[in-house]
């Protein structure tokens, strides 16, 4: 079998070739075209007063052009020029701090629930079918009762991600409490350890692993949900970025933003996954 080091440095030569391969086509299929094209921006140039080479393409944007976006936007992420003019980091955390919030709320939810319903069977029975009525609704189907009663689009948008990952979590909470080895329970039993003790000493580093997947599929969730509750509500966040920025017709911004919007998913994905490797053990 293969070393873990070498299959690391394996994967990641693999995943950099891929990443060549696809800016290399990315910059093929984006060179301007030659010919009856060319000859009309040319034209369309002289008649707006400008230089031949100075003619705008249409189209996808080539690499150049996201290059100069991305440093153009790096240079000051921070600026706020107004409601409708905000650098990239001042929306990256308005929508961090929504889905953190929303998040926390949730677990403090869910949690507690979660480990009722798995050391109850009787409120498990009893609260079951009003999770699988509400669990499927769609977290964006909220978002015009809470504006309705909230009247606030920001903590409407906080709502939306307290609903959306609230279930994960209170699902593998739930299962993880319910799966915890009965010989650990008798063995706390014959010790005559309270049942407070016996949630915090046994239960809870047994159902870690399981709680902690929960929390992370809720949290890729919640930042799915969020970009599209900030283009639907606008203001402030990175979806209300990528929408004003479309509206702007800068298609750049927008892949830009797109790009952020993915990195940062995968960041807030590496830590839980570095949590849940914390809290797991091998018998």
């Amino acid at each position: 079998m293969m070393p873990a080091r070498h299959l690391g440095w394996r994967a990641a030569l693999i995943s950099l070739l891929l990443l060549a391969a696809l800016l290399m086509v990315w910059h093929f299929a984006t060179l301007p075209q030659e010919g009856a094209a060319s000859a009309a921006q040319d034209e369309y140039a002289r008649l707006m007063g400008k230089s031949s080479g100075a003619a705008k393409r249409d189209g996808f944007p080539g690499l150049a052009q996201m290059g100069e976006t991305i440093r153009k936007e790096l240079a000051n992420p921070f600026y706020d020029n107004g409601p409708n003019d905000k650098g990239i980091g001042i929306q990256l955390a308005y929508s961090l701090g929504r889905v953190g919030l929303g998040f926390a709320i949730a677990a403090v939810v869910a949690i507690p629930l979660g480990f009722l319903l798995g050391m109850s069977p009787l409120m498990q029975r009893a609260l079951n079918p009003f999770i699988q009525i509400l669990k499927p609704i769609s977290p964006l189907a909220w978002m015009p009762l809470a504006l309705y009663t909230i009247k606030d689009s920001s903590i409407s948008g906080v709502f939306v991600i307290f609903i959306c990952s609230v279930w994960p979590m209170l699902m593998n909470t739930a299962f993880g409490v319910a799966s915890v080895r009965r010989d650990w329970l008798n063995v706390a039993k014959t010790l005559e350890v309270s049942s407070l003790r016996r949630a915090f000493l046994v239960i809870l580093p047994a159902a870690a692993p399981t709680i902690l997947t929960g929390m992370r599929i809720s949290m890729g969730i919640a930042w799915l949900v969020i970009v599209a509750a900030e283009m639907l509500v606008g203001g402030t966040g990175i979806g209300y970025f990528v929408w004003n920025e479309w509206n702007n017709l800068s298609l750049t911004s927008v892949i830009f933003a797109i790009l952020v919007i993915g990195v940062t998913g995968m960041v807030l994905d590496l830590i839980f996954a570095r949590l849940q490797r914390l809290v797991t053990y091998v018998e």
